[in-house]
């Protein structure tokens, strides 16, 4: 797909804050016009910043063509690092590859990888989008941006705001830390209840990863 861009400058709409709801209504309209044509997809996350010798993009890879050999389009940030790998092992499958950029002030580039690309201004109708048309999450290795990607689905899903849909860790080594911090210390001070642990699955095995989204939606 072929975008027009142009730069956004920081001081966009600051005197003028009612004329942004315009912005922010076109953008709702592009991503949903976009994405409502995808058909079952499943959003995937992880770090901008590894590299493609890493075991972690290597596996994202796989999950991502695991999924699209499935059915699934795959929707990523558009970025490099895991958003590449998951963007480029869907491309491998010949599967549907989207890429929900954003557009911060250190440019972020999609990558080559991406056949749909939707450009976005603010980060919570990316966040909608991510959500609003993917039918589960797996969320791989990443910081603060990965982070908030996890706990927001989980807080949704905890508070019923959304109705529960697969949210699958990969990569456990890299998780068990926070993991076991979760079970010792949140859950421990009540702060959590068990069953809400149970919002998310921690599973390495791409196929594996598959096999739970289909049978939660039973189609094992």
């Amino acid at each position: 797909m072929q975008k027009q861009r142009r730069r956004i400058s920081n001081d966009d709409f600051t005197h003028e804050d009612p004329w942004r709801i315009f912005r922010i209504m076109s953008e709702f309209v592009e991503g949903f016009e976009v994405l409502s044509k995808v058909g079952d997809a499943v959003s995937i996350f992880g770090s901008s910043r590894t590299k493609s010798h890493d075991k972690y993009y290597r596996l994202t890879e796989e999950i991502a063509y695991q999924l699209a050999k499935a059915g699934y389009a795959i929707i990523t940030g558009s970025g490099p690092g895991m958003m590449e790998a998951a963007n480029k092992g869907a491309k491998r499958a010949k599967g549907q590859s989207v890429g929900l950029n954003i557009e911060i002030p250190t440019e972020q580039k999609p990558n080559r990888y991406v056949d749909t690309l939707v450009d976005f201004h603010y980060f919570f109708i990316r966040k909608v989008m991510f959500v609003k048309y993917a039918k589960a999450f797996v969320i791989t290795p990443g910081g603060y941006g990965t982070l908030d990607e996890l706990f927001e689905a989980i807080n949704l899903i905890q508070t019923e705001r959304i109705g529960k849909f697969p949210v699958v860790l990969a990569g456990s080594e890299y998780w068990k830390g926070m993991l076991d911090w979760l079970k010792a210390m949140v859950l421990k001070r009540r702060n959590i209840s068990p069953c809400e642990l149970e919002i998310f699955k921690v599973i390495d095995e791409p196929k594996e990863i598959v096999k739970y989204i289909k049978s939660f939606y039973g189609k094992a």
